[in-house]
């Protein structure tokens, strides 16, 4: 299954930078276009959506700066889903072995938890929406998790879209 998703996402990216004349039609929308398809594809509470996909291809598209800081604040408003779940006190994910272990890390780790937000939003994991439930229901400043959330969201996206300009130039040989 590992196999046959990674085929899809390089058939996919492939697809897309195929036709990135028809997406530079697109440009109209440009960077607010890409912060509004971040959004969405970050608002998904444990479900994956395909954002990091977009990020790529459209590093290769556009300026890679203009496409991670666009993309990560993007970012990181779509995670405040998960915050505001557990600030509502509505933790979908209660007695979860995976929350429970990332919550009692937040909670006995008090001085590394902004670090700790910080570096879950930067590597590509599953465990972020587990950090901003547990942020919410700390009762976390919300403008202490987006700032934090947002440096992390940034960071991750500026490598994703290099790789993705990167990887494009060295496709056609530049």
């Amino acid at each position: 299954m590992r196999i046959l998703a990674l085929m899809i996402v390089i058939s996919i990216s492939v697809f897309i930078f195929s036709i990135r004349d028809q997406v530079q039609e697109l440009a109209k929308y440009g960077y607010p276009g890409i912060f509004l398809l971040s959004i969405l594809a970050n608002s998904t509470v444990l479900l994956p959506a395909p954002g990091i996909l977009f990020v790529f291809t459209l590093g290769a598209v556009f300026n890679p700066i203009g496409v991670a800081i666009s993309a990560g604040l993007g970012a990181a408003i779509g995670e405040l889903t998960g915050y505001l779940a557990g600030f509502s006190g509505q933790a979908v994910v209660e007695n979860y072995e995976s929350y429970e272990r990332v919550r009692d890390w937040m909670e006995s780790h008090k001085n590394l938890r902004n670090l700790f937000i910080l570096v879950l939003a930067f590597i590509p994991n599953p465990f972020f929406d587990l950090a901003g439930i547990a942020a919410g229901t700390m009762k976390i400043p919300v403008f202490q998790f987006l700032v934090f959330c947002t440096i992390g969201k940034i960071l991750k996206m500026v490598v994703i879209a290099y790789a993705g300009a990167t990887s494009f130039q060295w496709l056609l040989g530049k």
